[in-house]
């Protein structure tokens, strides 16, 4: 495009009512906020699903690992590798039942890091049709042939693995999320595994809002179907920091030979300063209350949520049926959308409209998602509001 074009770009995203803005809030505690005008807000819109970002010993910790400097001042291959962050790493991949773990400074980052690094020409990656956009720019920057099935529709992933003729000198990726970021729906593992075990490929499961959020005790997609980490079947497990875990950054979990050849060859992990220590030691605390505490936070978040999603049922509104605490509002046309986000403000419900294109045309939604610092009367207070909405729209 060129510069001279980019006017005549917005004008037509501001027309079709998808043009973005940036609107500041503070966070006074996990589940309120205030705008630049200091009025306060319930927070029904963020992915910080344990509610720990204001955890006083995750807090701490952050504030602790200051004393060892604002900035890691390096990437992890000079200067920038905390004892922090080689401990977390430890600690995400004792979690995820994997020999070793790799941070890197976002969610989006590892997705790129990782398909950039492993595939080439010589791979075909097959993915869910609404996976992360990370995933999908991961793998259009990979080089490789990609095919996209349709949404955890297994029959056709493995319509598109037998028909296409592969080459025995091609590595065969499957990636998909675990837990479907804007539909909440949880990914058919089970299934995929079959198909592994038929066609040999390589799985990399994203459980970027899978961690601490589904499985018993929180461990994520392969807990959630009574599989043990080490022996689950997916090669690779990709997550974030920056929701359950209440910190900024991602991260790879597998084993030793793949996350020392990530280390050699993930040009985002090279190329990057590294996280300071005082994000490392807030991440690396909240995983401590998860491993410790994961079974009881769980079980919060799901109360929580089956309570949002029972008052809003009776209430008639369009959700997406799931269970995870991601809950969508399909209202469909983006104006919609846009009104009741913003009677939701009014009334001091912090909810995003969801529009093109980080959602097909034609569906766009409110997406609500619980937190298990909620209290019941804010759930039950934001389910009235949206309701009473739901009505006069």
């Amino acid at each position: 495009m060129k510069i001279s074009e980019i006017k005549n770009a917005l004008d037509l995203i501001e027309e079709n009512k998808n043009l973005r803005k940036v609107k500041d809030f503070r966070m006074l505690s996990a589940t309120k906020a205030v705008d630049e005008n200091n009025k306060e807000y319930t927070v029904f819109s963020s992915n910080n699903y344990l509610g720990l970002t204001h955890e006083k010993s995750v807090i701490e910790a952050g504030k602790s690992a200051l004393a060892f400097g604002s900035s890691s001042t390096g990437s992890r291959l000079t200067s920038g590798s905390s004892f922090e962050l080689s401990l977390l790493e430890k600690n995400l991949a004792d979690f995820k039942g994997c020999e070793d773990a790799l941070v890197f400074n976002t969610g989006y980052m590892t997705n790129l890091g990782v398909l950039y690094a492993l595939a080439d020409k010589k791979s075909v990656i097959f993915s869910d049709q609404l996976n992360h956009a990370s995933i999908i720019d991961g793998c259009r920057i990979s080089g490789a042939k990609v095919l996209v099935y349709r949404h955890n529709d297994m029959n056709d992933l493995e319509r598109l693995l037998a028909g296409l003729g592969i080459p025995d000198s091609f590595q065969i990726f499957v990636v998909s999320d675990g837990v479907f970021s804007m539909d909440g729906d949880i990914v058919n593992l089970p299934a995929l595994l079959e198909l592994k075990a038929k066609y040999n490929f390589c799985l990399i499961i994203d459980d970027a809002h899978a961690l601490g959020v589904i499985g018993e005790k929180g461990h994520g997609t392969a807990e959630y179907y009574g599989l043990d980490g080490k022996s689950c079947g997916i090669d690779i497990q990709i997550g974030t920091l920056s929701k359950a875990l209440a910190a900024e950054g991602g991260y790879a979990a597998s084993s030793k030979l793949i996350c020392d050849y990530l280390r050699n060859k993930s040009r985002p992990f090279i190329f990057s300063t590294a996280l300071p220590p005082s994000v490392a030691a807030s991440a690396n605390e909240a995983l401590n209350l998860l491993k410790t505490n994961g079974k009881s936070l769980v079980e919060k978040l799901n109360f929580n949520t089956r309570l949002m999603r029972n008052l809003l049922e009776d209430a008639g509104l369009p959700l997406v049926k799931g269970t995870t605490p991601i809950i969508p509002i399909v209202l469909g046309e983006t104006e919609k959308a846009l009104l009741f986000s913003s009677e939701c403000l009014k009334n001091g419900i912090l909810l995003s409209a969801i529009r093109p294109p980080s959602v097909p045309e034609g569906t766009s939604r409110i997406r609500l998602t619980v937190t298990a610092a909620h209290s019941e009367k804010e759930i039950r207070d934001c389910a009235k509001i949206i309701s009473e909405l739901w009505r006069k729209l």
